[in-house]
């Protein structure tokens, strides 16, 4: 393996070699073609349900440095729903809109060129309650960061089956009660950064990910990153088409054990 040269071209990948080599002049940005949307558009007959407010709904830790020396990957969850208004936290903390400037969306995790290029589903095996009693039910849900909405996407037969077979048969994640799933579409990322547009993804969805790490330990929930999974049945499970929006990453939120 040390020697392995298939293995040496890959690390090109993780280099940066590649920005040196691209004419930017020749992206579409540069060219005038307008920026795709930041957000996915509904889909006909489709309605956003709106999340509820979560700032004085849960109790968030605030010890920065004890949240960083707490974080860990847990593979094991209690079978207990997470609420909807820590679900609306953790999906203000990973993809959520601070402000708008023109075409300029801030969010709560830097991007490459604030191009912002994955999209965030939710697997909800468990259903999610708000306090006054309206549910999020169980199934396949698309976050709006725009609107801090969700769409729903359907609800396939056995769900939790299904995505620990997304995960390549790992079923700690199916039993989770929320799994996200985040997808790219490149060409956001692309229309400005041409090939030198992929690291960029790749480096997104770790700070993405390691934001929900955090955010889940304030409200006593863990997580566990997930980047080994089937590719086409994870696909497949939300509807994308593999080549211009595909599944990058997914990450299963529980509460956390009791000492």
């Amino acid at each position: 393996m040390k020697n392995d040269e298939s293995i040496r071209k890959l690390r090109d990948f993780l280099k940066e070699n590649i920005r040196k080599g691209t004419d930017f002049s020749q992206s579409d940005q540069s060219l005038g073609y307008p920026m795709p949307p930041v957000e996915k558009p509904l889909e006909e007959g489709q309605k956003a349900q709106p999340l509820p407010e979560w700032r004085g709904a849960i109790t968030l830790d605030n010890d920065v440095a004890g949240l960083i020396g707490r974080r860990q990957s847990a593979r094991r969850y209690p079978d207990k729903p997470i609420t909807a208004e820590e679900l609306s936290f953790l999906l203000w903390a990973t993809q959520g809109v601070r402000r708008i400037k023109g075409e300029r969306v801030m969010r709560n995790v830097p991007s490459a060129g604030n191009r912002h290029a994955l999209e965030t589903y939710l697997a909800l095996t468990k259903p999610a309650i708000t306090r006054d009693g309206q549910a999020f039910s169980a199934g396949l849900w698309r976050y709006l960061p725009l609107e801090h909405a969700l769409v729903y996407q359907g609800s396939p037969g056995n769900l939790q089956d299904k995505v620990a077979q997304a995960a390549m048969g790992q079923t700690f994640v199916g039993q989770a009660p929320v799994v996200f799933i985040w997808s790219a579409i490149p060409y956001r990322m692309e229309w400005r950064y041409l090939h030198a547009s992929h690291k960029e993804i790749a480096l997104d969805a770790g700070h993405v990910c390691q934001n929900l790490y955090l955010a889940a330990e304030a409200i006593r929930c863990v997580t566990c990153a997930v980047a080994a999974y089937d590719q086409k049945e994870a696909d497949g499970l939300l509807g994308l088409d593999g080549e211009d929006e595909f599944v990058i990453y997914m990450a299963p939120v529980g509460r956390a054990r009791e000492a």
